[in-house]
């Protein structure tokens, strides 16, 4: 395979092996498989919370790297300058490319709230965009430009979200829940916006498009109303239902460590 093939100068001769093709599964398996080892290892390796902050740092400074990277070589392998357009960060994938990098430089209340989010979301987006990311997969071959590049950033976010909960480093304070939702909201009303605006789908709030949420779009006959609500309404609901679950556990924890300690 040559360097112009992978990067799809002129299109891919290679045909797509497909969405949940063995080549596709294998594919992100191993990148799931990399991104779990990572963050177990890093995550117990580092006592100190400032050695612990560098190992954000790094990963704000490779995910927002190799985002930048991808629209710059789309736009030229589309010779279109204004590709970046739909290559905003406003996918529920994409929001990691800002949180990441507030969690690892901002300090405080948001600082505490970037952590949180990207513990949520981070994991729940690798596996979306890589196992259940059937626009991509079902478009292009595997190992291509396209699929390899959004494989290794969904796996930062993952990476980065597992790495948050070994590490120790989430508050999960309820006082911040409010913050976090307010992320998200900012988030969908910008993608909603631009979505009106260039006739496109970020964050999915148009249409499923092979994805997941084509389940809820059938559910609702395309309602351009009750569609994206129902998206915005999941995600309120995946959050409220981590921070219960999150609390549930913690507490189950506690009273089993109290009932050792009487022991």
């Amino acid at each position: 395979m040559s360097i112009k093939e992978f990067f799809g100068f002129g299109g891919y001769s290679r045909p797509a092996e497909g969405y949940m093709s063995w080549q596709h599964l294998t594919f992100v398996t191993s990148l799931i498989v990399i991104m779990f080892a990572c963050a177990v290892l890093l995550g117990r390796k580092y006592k100190d919370r400032k050695d612990k902050g560098k190992v954000l740092i790094w990963a704000a400074l490779l995910i927002d790297g190799f985002e930048l990277f991808k629209i710059v070589m789309l736009s030229i392998r589309g010779a279109d300058p204004w590709h970046f357009l739909y290559d905003l960060p406003l996918f529920l994938c994409s929001i990691q490319l800002i949180t990441i990098p507030l969690a690892a430089f901002s300090k405080g209340r948001v600082k505490e709230s970037a952590l949180d989010f990207v513990m949520i979301f981070g994991l729940l987006g690798a596996v979306m965009g890589t196992y259940f990311a059937g626009n991509n997969y079902g478009t292009y071959p595997v190992l291509s430009f396209d699929n390899v590049v959004s494989g290794i950033t969904h796996c930062i976010s993952g990476f980065s979200s597992l790495y948050i909960m070994f590490a120790g480093l989430a508050s999960m304070k309820k006082r911040n829940i409010p913050i976090t939702l307010g992320i998200l909201a900012g988030f969908c009303v910008a993608a909603y916006t631009a979505n009106v605006l260039l006739d496109y789908n970020y964050m999915f709030l148009m249409a499923g498009h092979g994805t997941p949420y084509d389940i809820l779009f059938d559910l609702v006959d395309g309602s351009p109303v009750w569609y994206p609500l129902g998206v915005v309404g999941l995600f309120v609901i995946y959050i409220v239902s981590y921070y219960q679950i999150y609390y549930t556990v913690g507490m189950r924890s506690e009273a089993k460590k109290e009932a050792f300690a009487r022991a």
